[in-house]
């Protein structure tokens, strides 16, 4: 389908709603470790979360999911929540907790464009933690396209904003 139509350039995406297990593990993870707050539960099936204060950014809940496995890996599905920071210190921050927990990543990696961290949440859902480097900033082509790459992130060098 082809089309002249753009979407607007303020357009945003505005949440993610996760099948979770466990709602309790989930809230775990997302609020205590990642450090979402509340902002409102449906008894024991549903919550929804947030930073800032927004209605939500993550609906989580166990409507179809209570108790079952996570979703096979080779299927159709989402691969990732990204979750933007506001600056590369407070990536370290999450970082720097990620480390303290004991938390496996998955990957880290340098994209140009921005520093991302990668794990798994209990559920086995794909977490992206990441800032964007500043708009000219970004590498780009000669005829103007992004440059964004895959390169090993420097964890050394990011933990050095928070130690």
């Amino acid at each position: 389908m082809k089309s002249d139509y753009t979407i607007p350039n303020e357009t945003r995406i505005g949440h993610v709603h996760l099948k979770v297990a466990d709602l309790d593990r989930a809230l775990k993870f997302y609020c205590d470790l990642l450090g979402f707050e509340i902002t409102t539960k449906f008894g024991s099936e549903a919550a929804f979360i947030s930073a800032g204060g927004y209605h939500h950014h993550i609906g989580l809940n166990t409507w179809y999911s209570k108790n079952a496995p996570p979703a096979p890996l080779r299927t159709a599905g989402l691969f990732h929540t990204a979750i933007l920071y506001p600056t590369r210190k407070d990536l370290a921050v999450a970082y720097k907790r990620l480390l303290d927990a004991n938390y496996p990543l998955t990957g880290a990696a340098d994209h140009g464009v921005s520093e991302a961290l990668y794990l798994n949440d209990p559920d086995q859902n794909g977490v992206e933690l990441y800032w964007d480097r500043p708009k000219e900033l970004w590498p780009s082509h000669e005829d103007g396209s992004l440059e964004m790459y895959t390169r090993a992130l420097d964890l050394e060098d990011l933990l050095k904003l928070v130690s």
